[in-house]
């Protein structure tokens, strides 16, 4: 295609200056972890190549030492492509294949751009093609961010909600259902909910691990493996389950693990899957605490900054906020890789970046989301304690525990007096005389109505 003008401190070549004129659509580009996988296959690949015989080690030594590099982050400077571009991916795999081809001839002692003695086709990218290198890195670098980063803010956030669930474990509170009042239950009880909802929102993600595990790397074009020697995909998984301390495994139908991106939709639902159960449980915080006054007031969370440029002294729920609105990007993302992984178009996905570059981001947004939630909000929640008992025994919800001793019409007739007139049922029982004060304080045990089972 004719020669390309490259600045003198660039150590990408042709092809990415190419694409980098041709999309010049958005300010989003790979990320850290999408490079460091990146880099990590190409050093995965000259290690294995050389090993195989094929790549004299006088080569596959600078390629590997330039490889780590873009795997460290040394050279993120010199990837610059937007994610939309051919589906592929192709654009930034030579793009990596540029660079550390560049560096290589760097660390020889040679000139950038001449291409000798180390070729970013024929060198870097030998027995491999961008359509199993773009699909691998997907999965290698979705598994180390969900791993280093997803799981453990997960379980933080599980462990902060489990402690306050044991602080909070004695207080009776109102129950609601519909919003409307329902039967008591104890404040514990719910954050023992909302602490369950995001541990299992992390085991649905560990199940997704064994999807993404599984490698493309090997199939070269097409899932037939041209070009590749024999075995080339598991030795190279085996590298890579070296290198992140990670088992990865080649896949067993390279046509699947091209043709197709079904790893990525599947942990993209699940990413979306925890988004949900997080907005419910920042939604729910929002509810109880708000007021002060004219609300719920049951619980008080963390005032981080003042909450209005006009009313003094008002502070918002901002962190709950903040992660409703990550979790809002989440589901809209996984919208995005759906749409995505329809359009794998016989043996190749070509709408891969795209992919990979929402699901990345979904996990790097819900793991910050998740660790400033537990850090700046459920650690500093405390409780009202008064109000929740207060509103436990105004609740009329409560005639419910007295169909036992009075009967069901009796207990609604009760339940639309108290309604009405105001008064508490426990007032309204012993006006009638309906039961004695002992008979009553059993039927309104808070203990045994919230743990039926351990009365019994």
């Amino acid at each position: 295609m004719g020669e390309m003008p490259i600045a003198g401190d660039r150590l990408y070549g042709a092809q990415t200056e190419r694409a980098r004129l041709n999309f010049p659509i958005s300010r989003l580009r790979f990320g850290r972890g999408f490079i460091e996988a990146l880099g990590a296959i190409k050093l995965a690949a000259a290690r294995v190549n050389s090993r195989l015989g094929l790549l004299d080690q006088e080569l596959a030594a600078p390629v590997e030492a330039a490889a780590r590099e873009v795997m460290l982050g040394a050279l993120d400077q010199h990837f610059v492509l937007d994610i939309f571009q051919t589906g592929s991916g192709t654009s930034t795999n030579m793009n990596a294949n540029e660079v550390i081809s560049n560096r290589a001839i760097q660390m020889l002692g040679g000139e950038v751009g001449s291409r000798a003695p180390v070729h970013p086709n024929d060198h870097v990218n030998k027995s491999q093609s961008s359509n199993d290198v773009i699909p691998t890195a997907s999965h290698v670098a979705a598994l180390v961010a969900i791993d280093r980063e997803l799981l453990p803010a997960l379980d933080m956030l599980a462990a902060s909600l489990s402690a306050k669930a044991k602080e909070f474990a004695g207080i009776p509170k109102a129950g609601r259902t519909h919003l409307q009042d329902a039967t008591p239950v104890l404040l514990g009880q719910e954050f023992r909910g909302w602490a369950s909802q995001v541990r299992q929102g992390a085991e649905r993600m560990r199940r997704s691990r064994v999807s993404l595990a599984e490698l493309a790397i090997g199939g070269t074009a097409v899932g037939t493996g041209i070009n590749a020697p024999p075995g080339f995909g598991a030795l190279m998984a085996g590298e890579l389950s070296e290198l992140f301390r990670i088992e990865f495994r080649e896949a067993r139908d390279h046509f699947e693990a091209q043709g197709a991106r079904d790893a990525l939709v599947e942990t993209s639902g699940v990413l979306r899957t925890v988004a949900v159960a997080l907005m419910k449980v920042a939604n729910d915080l929002r509810w109880l605490s708000s007021g002060p006054r004219t609300g719920l007031g049951e619980i008080n969370l963390p005032a981080v900054q003042p909450g209005s440029s006009i009313m003094p002294g008002k502070v918002n729920p901002v962190m709950a906020e903040a992660v409703c609105q990550v979790c809002a990007q989440v589901i809209g993302n996984d919208g995005a890789v759906v749409v995505g992984g329809q359009h794998g178009n016989l043996e190749l996905n070509v709408m891969i970046p795209v992919m990979a570059h929402n699901v990345l981001e979904s996990i790097g947004i819900l793991s910050s989301a998740c660790l400033v939630f537990a850090r700046r909000c459920v650690d500093g929640i405390t409780v009202n304690e008064e109000v929740c008992r207060r509103n436990a025994e105004k609740t009329a919800a409560l005639a419910t525990a007295l169909v036992p001793a009075i009967g069901y019409d009796k207990a609604a007739e009760l339940a639309k007096k108290s309604l009405a007139e105001g008064a508490t049922l426990r007032e309204l029982v012993l006006g009638e005389g309906l039961l004695s004060a002992e008979e009553l304080n059993r039927a309104l045990d808070f203990d045994a109505m919230t743990n039926p089972g351990a009365a019994g």
